[in-house]
């Protein structure tokens, strides 16, 4: 009875080592040419995602390199801030052929942002409707940042035909320590 069994439990281990040598489980040629097949599609799929990234990084690289051309072409450094801004006015109030009356300027923290700060000028000025008008014109058409938030107007002055116009405007500073 003991022969028997060891007999057995020995014949099962013959079977059992005929199968493995004789079907290798997940070597055969069909299930390795399955395997190289998923793979190559993992590859394709990993490459087409390298490229997409690759196209990313250059659309970044290019928006920054866009976004320094804009700071630096309508964005004032804050140390010049304040004059540059009078300065644009001033020319445009010269060109225009508007009077300047008095001006004030005031600053906020733009909240989120390290880097910038907003000035606020208001300043009145006064003139024929049609040099008002230029004038509007040309801030708009300004190249530095100007953003006509209000404009208020007064009744004409008796017997010149002058308006005086009360104009808000905003605008941005550049305030990072590189400007500095």
């Amino acid at each position: 009875m003991l022969l028997r069994g060891i007999i057995g439990v020995l014949l099962l281990a013959n079977v059992a080592a005929a199968i493995i040598a004789f079907k290798p489980f997940g070597g055969g040629a069909d299930d390795l040419q399955r395997q190289e097949a998923s793979l190559q599609q993992q590859l394709s799929a990993m490459r087409k995602r390298i490229e997409g990234d690759k196209a990313l990084v250059d659309k970044m690289q290019k928006a920054r390199k866009d976004r320094d051309d804009f700071l630096a072409k309508y964005v004032a450094d804050e140390r010049l801030g304040a004059s540059t801004i009078y300065e644009e006015l001033n020319r445009i109030a010269t060109e225009a052929g508007v009077k300047q009356l008095p001006v004030t300027f005031s600053q906020q923290d733009i909240e989120g942002s390290d880097t910038f700060k907003m000035y606020t000028v208001t300043e009145g000025y006064e003139g024929s409707y049609a040099s008002l008008t230029k004038f509007i014109s040309l801030v708009d058409k300004s190249p530095h940042f100007l953003i006509i938030e209000s404009l208020n107007t007064a009744a004409p002055q008796q017997g010149t035909g002058a308006l005086n116009v009360q104009l808000k405007i905003d605008t941005f500073v550049n305030a990072s320590e590189e400007t500095r």
